[in-house]
């Protein structure tokens, strides 16, 4: 395979993104757990995915969940929300977020070399500037997305339950079968 197929064949599936989207959706409404308890974890991943912290966006939310009631498996799905397509859009707004938040402009951070800090790793430099406004700007769009992403999730695995239970109910007590004489 040349290079721009692989490429390609990362960032587009095969078989297209809704069915990869069908096959997450799937896998969320099947973790085991009350709804409440699903849709908390959930919505705990992706508030965590929105803060700047890359790479440990999972040590915060497992505990997070923990904590608060909610599914460790499904808090670590939903740090998934900060993927390579994104982050690109969620850094720079959350930055300037952060920004407004603390009153803060942009024309003072022209000086800043980004390459040599983050090559460097000095992060008491990189934190004023950048961090502490991308961490302060996350909260206001995490939250809101978190209490989406709750409502949803919650509804959605109630609803999927529910079918699901009245399915196999009709499936067990089937009328061919209770005409025969014959229970399931």
């Amino acid at each position: 395979m040349r290079f721009v197929q692989k490429l390609r064949h990362a960032l587009i599936p095969p078989k297209g993104i809704r069915r990869r989207l069908d096959y997450f959706r799937l896998r969320v409404m099947r973790i085991g757990g009350s709804p409440h308890a699903v849709a908390a974890g959930l919505a705990i991943g992706v508030v965590s995915a929105w803060t700047p912290f890359l790479g440990l966006h999972i040590a915060f939310a497992i505990p997070l969940a923990y904590l608060l009631g909610g599914s460790m498996v499904a808090a670590a799905l939903g740090t998934t929300f900060a993927n390579p397509i994104t982050c690109p859009i969620i850094w720079p707004l959350t930055w300037k977020i952060g920004e407004v938040m603390m009153g803060q402009s942009a024309a003072g951070h022209d000086h800043l070399d980004l390459g040599a800090l983050f090559a460097h790793l000095d992060v008491s430099q990189l934190w004023r500037p950048v961090l502490e406004p991308m961490l302060i700007g996350s909260l206001p769009p995490g939250v809101a997305c978190g209490v989406v992403i709750y409502a949803v999730t919650y509804f959605g695995i109630r609803s999927f339950r529910n079918r699901r239970l009245h399915r196999l109910t009709a499936r067990a007590v089937s009328p061919k079968d209770t005409a025969n004489g014959v229970r399931a």
